[in-house]
């Protein structure tokens, strides 16, 4: 940074023709230009100015030299005011990481929310099922289901993510809802494959203080969460969703909620972020407006008093 300094004072020396006129313009002591431009001589091994007692100019390789850095630090000035607006101003590109999973069902509508408010900023999306580090995935903000985000980012909690046993109205008129886990057995259910181990997830409940988990046969079994709320609300089985699927179809009455006795919390939903010292305004902006709109969404899970509601007594 002191080599940039030095080149800038000499332009400056060399434009107003005066270090007096320099150091004034770089907010610096006439003293301090000049030693600025003495130590910039010697690094080089030339001669960049003709001084007289009354009289500054370029020699030839200072002329040189002037003519060649001129146009880069006038590059290098506008890249660094760019750099400062993006402190104060909404605008330019903000990379977003998140689950497939919750890109659609949760995400999105709030993405388009924010477009709307702010045009300026370029959301570049990745939909990833996989963990990415902010660093290594050059995102600047990212969501996470399941437990917080490691990798030394900032994680906020911000909506519980509930296990709720659920079926369409279609198909408990024709085969009846179970009242016990046992039944289960009686029905047909659909079943989540993990994409990175191939195996069936088990189904979990809470019975009293413990988490219980259970093999429940599967009529039909896909590997992506969404496409197994289709299959729910499409009346082939029963299934068990997260609350961040199935919310919005329970509370439009597409889905049933079932054996509420039993729903068990698998975590939250994450965003995640590096210092806040180091963020840009569209950053922060951003990140402010996911957790209003987010933060504790009824929209997304079952709230206490609704699930002591439901509790046979």
């Amino acid at each position: 940074m002191n080599d940039i300094r030095a080149i800038t004072v000499f332009v400056r020396t060399a434009t107003l023709g005066s270090l007096r006129r320099a150091a004034i313009d770089q907010g610096i002591s006439p003293q301090a230009a000049s030693q600025s431009v003495i130590q910039l001589e010697k690094s080089l091994g030339v001669r960049l100015f003709h001084r007289t007692t009354r009289k500054l100019s370029l020699t030839e390789e200072g002329q040189r030299l002037f003519d060649s850095v001129k146009p880069a630090l006038a590059i290098l000035s506008s890249s660094l005011d760019e750099a400062r607006r993006s402190k104060e101003e909404v605008n330019g590109i903000l990379r977003i990481n998140a689950p497939q999973s919750l890109g659609l069902s949760v995400l999105w509508q709030f993405f388009e929310l924010f477009h709307q408010s702010h045009p300026k900023v370029q959301l570049d999306i990745q939909l990833d099922d996989q963990f990415t580090d902010l660093v290594s995935g050059r995102a600047d903000v990212g969501f996470r289901g399941g437990p917080p985000p490691s990798g030394g980012s900032i994680a906020r909690r911000l909506v519980p993510i509930q296990l709720i046993v659920c079926a369409s109205p279609d198909y408990i008129q024709r085969h009846g809802a179970p009242q016990t886990i046992d039944e289960l057995s009686q029905h047909s259910c659909t079943g989540y494959r993990w994409a990175n181990t191939g195996k069936v997830a088990q189904w979990q409940f809470q019975i009293g203080d413990e988490i219980v988990h259970r093999d429940i046969p599967a009529v039909i079994c896909v590997n992506d969460t969404a496409m197994e709320t289709r299959a729910v609300l499409s009346g082939l089985g029963i299934g068990q969703l997260g609350s961040f699927e199935a919310m919005p179809h329970i509370r439009s009455g597409r889905l049933v909620p079932l054996l509420m006795q039993h729903v068990s919390q698998c975590g939250a939903i994450y965003i995640y972020y590096g210092h806040r010292a180091e963020q840009s305004l569209r950053v922060r902006t951003f990140i402010d407006f996911m957790i209003e709109k987010l933060a504790d969404n009824r929209a997304f899970f079952l709230e206490s008093s609704e699930l002591a509601a439901s509790i046979p007594r």
